[in-house]
């Protein structure tokens, strides 16, 4: 199942070259392009605050996103460049690329939980430790799955979930595949680990004595 893709609103820049940039910066608007897909270049720009905001939530160079601009079709798009001010670190113009449906990207798709009212470790008490709340997926445009879910009704203490243990969509496959890296696991609570680890010195006090 697709995950909603978030909206981003441009305008038609009117005009190319510098002078015409320069006039939407004074505007407070980021000048853009939008390439690829098959269709001309796009000179487009996008509201400062709006661009600004999307930029310090994260993941803009991997999110994909709806431009919708006024008097063109909605297009998928994910960002290929961010160019800054020099000095001031602050965005200046942007490149998005458009995608096909069966485009292949990398994306962050978030985890999520499922049966922890039903986990037996969880009911004793353990902590579900989540390792990795999201995971980098190279996926199609036209099929992005929203979430990834991990059930954990079945999990006892100790028990560990890798990536290998979830059912990913048909054509999506992690970024890393040289290890099968953790998720989450199920961890014993911080008073039953510090009554282990205290038998474990006294177990290893008799030892001790019992040699002398």
């Amino acid at each position: 199942m697709a995950g909603e893709i978030p909206d981003l609103h441009a305008t038609v820049r009117t005009g190319t070259g510098k002078g015409a940039a320069r006039q939407a910066r004074r505007e407070h608007f980021v000048p853009g392009i939008v390439y690829g897909g098959g269709s001309d270049p796009l000179p487009i720009n996008i509201k400062y605050n709006a661009l600004l905001k999307r930029l310090k939530a994260g993941r803009f160079l991997a999110t994909l996103f709806n431009l919708k601009v006024d008097g063109e079709e909605d297009v998928r798009v994910i960002c290929r460049g961010v160019q800054r001010d020099v000095v001031k670190d602050l965005p200046v113009h942007v490149d998005l690329m458009r995608l096909r449906r069966n485009s292949r990207i990398n994306l962050y798709i978030p985890v999520e939980f499922v049966g922890e009212e039903t986990s037996p470790g969880l009911k004793k008490g353990g902590v579900l430790t989540v390792v990795r709340p999201e995971v980098e997926l190279k996926v199609t445009a036209g099929d992005i799955p929203e979430k990834l879910t991990v059930d954990v009704s079945a999990m006892n203490i100790g028990d560990i979930v890798h990536i290998s243990d979830i059912e990913l969509p048909k054509g999506t496959r992690p970024m890393i595949t040289d290890r099968d890296f953790v998720i989450a696991n199920v961890s014993a609570p911080s008073g039953l680990r510090a009554s282990e680890d205290e038998a474990e010195d006294e177990t290893e006090e008799e030892v001790e004595a019992t040699e002398e």
